[in-house]
């Protein structure tokens, strides 16, 4: 059967509309993630990326804490958001039109892949999709789309030079990255969490290794069905309240609600160059990450926010 070019620039206006609606800020893309992977488990990535969505959350909004308001300056602090949102969106912009895409291809049970060039999505996503389409690998097309969506970022955010001098060279981030007090946290509505360190963030390898280990952790037969329970159960705030309500009694919010304190922000999506064209692929991106129940870092974690506590006392 033909497609009629008018059908086809329905799609296209369909994906783009939908995409932009809900690249709003950091709570609607958490939330269209989720549901996606609701209707489609079979797409891994989904909920990876919903789970480290809400970490994306409760950083930006840790930044308005008295802690970060006391040491930081307003004009860092919002650079540091900058960063936060800029790859949040970037990442969105690029993924949510694939899982659109894979989401039309299965209603008319026709793939129609070829349309990821109107979105300027790498010509490797384009291949992973056809091959996807063909084996089913679901843990192959995870991997991929971590590779792809770190190569995304990297230009743009990571390698661009006012966010490496701005953030990456600047003393707040280096000194975080060096004592390794950056986590993404995996909580549970038991009080369980489960916390990965985030460092070297500006390496795009070390990225890549981050989001496999982090998958491994997050469909993990033991750790799964907690995580998944969390999610359904609650409501993405950007708040750290979302998961310490569970973890102590009669805990008071630490950070605000994200919508209370943050603007939506305009961004100018230039073209993207194709980063598979331009630096190709390492082999070693594509070795599954293990994990194991010892890799748990949230004590660590824990003990240093406590540490960091006591100082700001003492200076006070």
């Amino acid at each position: 059967m033909k497609w009629s070019g008018d059908l086809e620039n329905d799609f296209v206006y369909y994906i783009e509309n939908k995409t932009k609606r809900y690249n709003r800020d950091n709570i609607s893309r958490t939330k269209a993630y989720q549901a996606y992977y609701q209707l489609f488990p079979e797409v891994k990535w989904a909920f990876l990326a919903s789970m480290v969505s809400r970490n994306a959350g409760w950083n930006m909004t840790d930044l308005e804490t008295r802690l970060f308001q006391k040491y930081l300056s307003n004009k860092l602090r919002t650079q540091l958001f900058s960063t936060y949102e800029r790859a949040n969106w970037l990442i969105f912009s690029d993924a949510y039109p694939q899982l659109l895409l894979y989401q039309l291809s299965k209603c008319i049970q026709r793939p129609m892949f070829h349309l990821l060039d109107y979105f300027h999505v790498s010509t490797f996503m384009k291949d992973e999709w056809i091959r996807y389409w063909k084996n089913k690998n679901e843990n192959r097309l995870l991997i991929a789309l971590i590779i792809n969506e770190q190569n995304v970022i990297e230009s743009p955010v990571t390698d661009h030079p006012f966010f490496k001098k701005h953030v990456f060279l600047n003393w707040p981030y280096l000194i975080q990255d060096f004592f390794h007090l950056s986590m993404v946290i995996f909580p549970m509505r038991s009080g369980e969490v489960f916390a990965s360190e985030v460092h070297d963030f500006s390496n795009v390898s070390k990225r890549i290794e981050l989001g496999k280990k982090l998958s491994s952790i997050l469909f993990h037969s033991d750790f799964y069905d907690g995580f998944f329970d969390f999610a359904l159960q609650t409501e993405h705030t950007g708040s750290r309240f979302d998961y310490e309500q569970y973890m102590y009694a009669n805990v008071k919010k630490s950070s605000p609600m994200l919508r209370s304190i943050y603007p939506v922000i305009d961004h100018q999506d230039k073209v993207r160059k194709d980063w598979f064209k331009n630096g190709g692929i390492k082999q070693k991106w594509w070795k599954p990450q293990e994990v194991s129940t010892k890799d748990n870092a949230w004590d660590k974690f824990y003990k240093k926010r406590k540490w960091l506590d006591r100082i700001d006392q003492w200076l006070s």
